[in-house]
């Protein structure tokens, strides 16, 4: 046997053997050790002539029986979205949330404040409410529609997408109201995270999409807590808005919706800044690629991001989401400040297909996969860069 015949063999066994060793764990019954949910956050503030609790996050947690990693996995979903989608799939396959419960993790995950079970708050401003159209074509059925190049590479959702389709009326129904203001978003949620992760002690942080900005507020505000940062297409593009217009321009500058840069309000930078205005960014005047647009970065000498260079990063893009022609901005911006993250761009190593709601696909198992490998790697670098340093002194 020929060596590239040896190789292939072994390739099509290790798939075969990854692909029995999932479906065994999908059809073992999951143990749970213990399970709840509980609020943190929040403070009584008065409102016209009523008291009232603002700020609260509700949180709601499993562990599983064999629980083998030392740090919980936080989760906090992106816009319109609640725990409902990491704890399932609208098809009716495991989510998420019992991926990693199966891998020994134990899981929590968050409902923003102003959302879901986290109550709303008329004053902290109006509510946006999904609307089917754009959630077709941005999430489910975006190849029918190709508002941007990669956009005719969708091929995992299941279903067409459309409603009236099962899959997606489930999907559909899902979706809840969520607040708008990004400053004020942005606030109450990096405040409610940082106290749950000082409630629980160290952890791994996934954030998706509009969540991304707290996955790196939360990492600024305790790197020492955030064990690792898993950003499923969030925090991009930086500095603007990018609006997809399909062909042939495809794209165009949206709103300054990131005056510090990959967020709304403060984060810190080295020498610190008091006030946007003394960061200065400027666009590429060509982009790196076709069907990819041009970033926003900070002007050279960048200012680092010294809280940010002490956490492992990872940005997961889709190959086929509105996140492909941008996702590589955030990983420039960073590397700018001096910040290595790690780019799972799924579309290269062999995962293909996927839109932004990934964790909701056909592949969601495998998509999983790859971040969880991440992790482990990710965590065993950072604990021997410890032993090392303490050697050292």
């Amino acid at each position: 046997m020929s060596r590239t015949a040896r190789s292939a063999a072994l390739i099509v066994g290790l798939t075969t053997v990854c692909w029995w060793s999932a479906t065994v764990w999908a059809e073992e019954p999951l143990a749970i050790a213990k399970e709840g949910y509980f609020f943190v956050g929040g403070r009584y503030e008065t409102v016209g002539e009523k008291q009232v609790m603002h700020g609260q996050i509700y949180v709601e947690y499993q562990v599983p029986k064999k629980r083998t990693q030392p740090y919980p996995l936080v989760i906090v979903p992106g816009a319109a979205q609640t725990a409902t989608n990491f704890n399932g799939t609208p098809d009716g396959r495991e989510g998420w949330t019992q991926h990693f419960l199966r891998r020994g993790y134990a899981v929590y995950i968050v409902e923003q404040p102003d959302r879901g079970r986290s109550s709303y708050q008329p004053d902290d401003g109006p509510q946006a409410f999904p609307q089917l159209l754009a959630v077709q074509q941005r999430f489910t059925a975006s190849e029918k529609y190709s508002l941007w190049p990669q956009a005719r590479l969708h091929t995992q959702w299941p279903g067409t997408g459309t409603a009236g389709d099962p899959v997606f009326d489930q999907f559909f129904a899902s979706q809840v109201p969520f607040l708008q203001k990004p400053d004020v978003v942005q606030t109450l949620n990096r405040d409610a995270i940082t106290a749950l992760l000082d409630k629980l002690g160290p952890v791994v942080l996934m954030v998706h999409s509009q969540a991304g900005a707290f996955g790196v507020l939360v990492a600024d505000q305790r790197p020492q807590l955030v064990k690792a940062l898993i950003e499923v297409e969030g925090a991009a593009p930086p500095v603007h808005d990018l609006d997809l217009v399909g062909a042939p321009d495809w794209f165009r500058d949206g709103a300054l919706s990131k005056p510090w840069g990959l967020t709304a309000i403060p984060i810190t930078y080295a020498p610190p800044a008091s006030d946007p205005s003394e960061l200065a960014f400027e666009q590429q005047e060509k982009a790196d690629g076709p069907d990819v647009a041009k970033c926003w970065l900070q002007k050279s000498p960048a200012r680092p991001l010294p809280n940010l260079q002490k956490v492992p990063i990872a940005l997961v893009s889709g190959e086929a989401s509105f996140y492909a022609p941008y996702g590589h901005c955030l990983i420039k911006f960073l590397e700018q400040a001096g910040v290595h993250a790690t780019w799972l761009n799924l579309g290269a190593m062999g995962i293909h297909g996927n839109g932004h709601m990934m964790m909701l696909e056909k592949n969601s198992d495998q998509v999983a996969d790859a971040m969880e490998r991440w992790v482990r790697k990710a965590l065993s670098e950072r604990t021997a860069a410890t032993s090392q340093h303490r050697a050292s002194q």
